[in-house]
């Protein structure tokens, strides 16, 4: 039996690009902030080309969603106010940042206390 993964019903940018709201057809929805999309974004800029090579964002508390752009029929090309734009977020991704936040944040708030970054800009 093949399982289907959740597929968006609602995705835009609220308050002046700080938030995307996104919802989904098995009834859950999640409110992503810019900054939260842009320290997780799957580009390779962010995440590395392998294990080991993910760079850890700071500084990016006040980012902006500039611009979405549909990429094929399954996701998102993210454009943010740093400049960053090579991010292409998956549908099943945003899922799960949204599913997984609270672990996530975690973990990102964790690494920056490590390496004594912050998230407020310079």
């Amino acid at each position: 039996m093949q399982q289907t993964m959740p597929w968006p019903t609602e995705l835009r940018v609220a308050d002046e690009g700080r938030v995307l709201k996104i919802a989904f057809d098995d009834g859950s929805a999640f409110d992503l902030s810019a900054e939260y999309l842009r320290v997780e974004s799957p580009s390779a800029e962010v995440q590395g080309h392998g294990p080991g090579q993910r760079v850890t964002q700071h500084g990016k508390q006040l980012v902006q969603i500039k611009q979405v752009q549909p990429t094929g029929n399954y996701a998102v090309r993210l454009l943010f106010s740093d400049g960053h734009s090579t991010g292409i977020y998956p549908f099943t991704y945003l899922h799960e940042l949204g599913r997984d936040f609270v672990q996530k944040w975690a973990a990102y708030e964790a690494e920056l206390a490590a390496k004594g970054l912050r998230r407020a800009p310079k």
